[in-house]
C-alpha cells in the first residue's frame, strides 16, 4: 500500500491549496441545509404530542451535540498525528478545530439548558450527560489556553496535543452517558440501531440539520486550518508566492 497520499497532506502548500477548493464546496451546502432543516422543523414539523412546541430546539441542540463530539475527536485525531508522525499540518488542523468546536458545544450546551427548563423545570440539573458535555468544553478550552500560554510552537503543539488525547476518553462517556446512569436525558431517538423514533415530517429536516452543521463544521475549520498554516509558515518562499499571486489577481 502506498502511503503517497498521506505524506501529501503534511505539505503546507498542498494542504493549503486543498482547502482553498474545498471550503467553499462545503460551506454553501452547508448553509442551505441548515436553512432547509430549520425551516423544515420550525415551521413544516407538526407539534410533538408530548412537548408541543418546544421540541423544535432540537434542530439545532442535537445537531450542534452530534458536532461537538466529532469536532473534539477530530482534533485528538490530528492531534497524535502530529505527535507521533510530527506533522506541522496536523497540528495546525487540531488547533483550528479547537474553537470552531469549543463554539459549537457551547450551543449545544446552551440549547440544552433552554429545553431543560421547560422540561425538567430547571436550566441545570446535574445530569451525567449534562455534565461531562461541559468538560468537553473545559477540554476544548483547556487546550486553547495551553497552546496560548506557550510561546514556542513546537511545545505548544506537544503540549496540548497530549491534552487532546487524553481528553478523547471524555466522548464515549457523553456519549454513552444516557445508557450507562440513570439519567433525565432522553434516550437516543435518531442515532440508534432500531428505527428512529420520529416520523419522516420530523426526522427529515433533523437528518438535514445534522448534515447542514457538519459541513459548517468542516467549512469553517478548513479556513482556520489554512490561515493557520500560512501563519506557521509566514516565512516561507511558497507563502510569498501566494501573496504575489494573489496580489496580481487583486
Amino acid at each position: 500500500m502506498s502511503w503517497a497520499w498521506f505524506h501529501r497532506f503534511a505539505s503546507p502548500p498542498y494542504f493549503y491549496s486543498l482547502t482553498l477548493r474545498l471550503a467553499p464546496w462545503l460551506g454553501w451546502p452547508a448553509g442551505l441545509l441548515i436553512v432547509g432543516g430549520l425551516y423544515g422543523g420550525l415551521v413544516l414539523a407538526p407539534p410533538d404530542y408530548q412537548q408541543s412546541d418546544a421540541f423544535r430546539i432540537v434542530y439545532v441542540h442535537a445537531p450542534a451535540a452530534w458536532v461537538s463530539l466529532m469536532s473534539y475527536s477530530l482534533m485528538a485525531f490530528a492531534a497524535a498525528v502530529g505527535l507521533i508522525w510530527r506533522m506541522k499540518v496536523a497540528h495546525a488542523v487540531a488547533a483550528a478545530c479547537a474553537p470552531v468546536g469549543a463554539s459549537i458545544t457551547a450551543v449545544c450546551l446552551v440549547t440544552g439548558m433552554l429545553w431543560g427548563q421547560p422540561m425538567w423545570g430547571t436550566y441545570w440539573a446535574w445530569d451525567p450527560r449534562l455534565v461531562f458535555e461541559l468538560v468537553l468544553l473545559f477540554f476544548f478550552l483547556g487546550y486553547m489556553g495551553l497552546r496560548s500560554a506557550i510561546d514556542d510552537v513546537s511545545r505548544a503543539d506537544r503540549a496540548s496535543a497530549v491534552l487532546a488525547v487524553v481528553g478523547v476518553v471524555n466522548v464515549p462517556i457523553v456519549h454513552f452517558s444516557v445508557t450507562w446512569w440513570n439519567s433525565l436525558h432522553q434516550a437516543p431517538s435518531v442515532m440508534r440501531m432500531q428505527e428512529a423514533a420520529m416520523p419522516a415530517s420530523m426526522l427529515v429536516p433533523l437528518l438535514m440539520s445534522f448534515l447542514g452543521f457538519t459541513l459548517y463544521f468542516y467549512a469553517v475549520m478548513l479556513v482556520r486550518a489554512r490561515a493557520e498554516v500560512l501563519r506557521r509558515d509566514r516565512g516561507g518562499s511558497w507563502v510569498r508566492d501566494v501573496l504575489a499571486a494573489r496580489g496580481k489577481a487583486a
